[in-house]
């Protein structure tokens, strides 16, 4: 069975895979957004604000319920947890523009000879994978079903998929297995996808299993650049990936916090912010 074929299988596994459009996805991620930030919001209200049917709206809710991603009240939705994990389907239409920026200069940051990369999963990840099939010389060590689809129709990389046990959330293999296998290779550049950094906690993601393999791929790296988006920074998830002490480059967009990017720079981290 090819990677894509193994991804795809994955994906439909999922739950959230019936959300097919992205035009439904990106609705779900504001309806996310609207009850994460009033807490509450009922059905008339939530049909206004996104101009959405009251069936609509109902049929919405009823998938991310049972997601676990909000609760379902009478006559509309409360907030669930605040420190909820969205699943990929979801994640990719959050931010879609600063990512594929962020992606363009992170790949210009990468020698052109021939070089190792390591990439851990998520969206902004992702984005840098499409960047890099233009490239004429890698080899791509991944534990992402994502990424691994994405590169592997480019007979000019070299892809190196590690084992583990599947998250369904993140679709990325984890686990000793995933570890074992960062562990037994070098790499020159691990590119870092995160759920928060912050000058206080480092680089931290929603799920302790996953840090701890991610954490084997930047012990094995000779740099790391950190991949973020500007709504991660500042953040701080559950378990922590890196200390900032062991990320050469963050690159993210201008909309993160300059505070925050300056504590970050003071302790000593390259901060690039691609342009709008």
């Amino acid at each position: 069975m090819t990677t894509e074929g193994i991804f795809t299988m994955a994906a439909a596994d999922t739950a959230i895979a019936r959300v097919g459009s992205g035009k439904r996805s990106q609705r779900m991620v504001a309806i996310l957004d609207l009850v994460a930030e009033h807490g509450a919001i009922g059905l008339a209200e939530l049909c206004d604000a996104l101009r959405i049917s009251p069936a609509t709206a109902r049929r919405d809710l009823a998938v991310l319920a049972e997601q676990k991603l909000l609760l379902r009240t009478h006559g509309g939705a409360t907030i669930l947890d605040h420190g909820t994990e969205l699943p990929v389907a979801l994640r990719d239409t959050r931010f879609q523009d600063a990512k594929r920026r962020i992606a363009r200069t992170t790949a210009e940051l990468l020698p052109q000879g021939r070089h190792a990369v390591a990439l851990s999963g998520g969206t902004t990840t992702a984005s840098v994978a499409r960047e890099l099939v233009r490239h004429p010389d890698l080899t791509i060590v991944t534990n992402s079903l994502t990424i691994a689809g994405l590169v592997a129709n480019h007979p000019q990389l070299k892809v190196v998929m590690t084992g583990g046990i599947l998250r369904p959330q993140s679709l990325e293999l984890v686990g000793v297995l995933a570890e074992g296998t960062f562990t037994a290779v070098n790499v020159g550049t691990a590119i870092l996808g995160a759920d928060g950094i912050s000058a206080a906690s480092g680089v931290t993601t929603h799920d302790e299993t996953e840090a701890r393999t991610n954490h084997a791929m930047v012990m094995k790296a000779q740099r790391t650049i950190v991949v973020a988006d500007g709504s991660k920074i500042g953040r701080v998830a559950l378990a922590r990936m890196a200390d900032l002490g062991q990320v050469a480059v963050l690159v993210t967009d201008s909309s993160a916090d300059a505070a925050e990017l300056e504590r970050i720079r003071a302790a000593g981290v390259e901060v690039v912010v691609v342009a709008d």
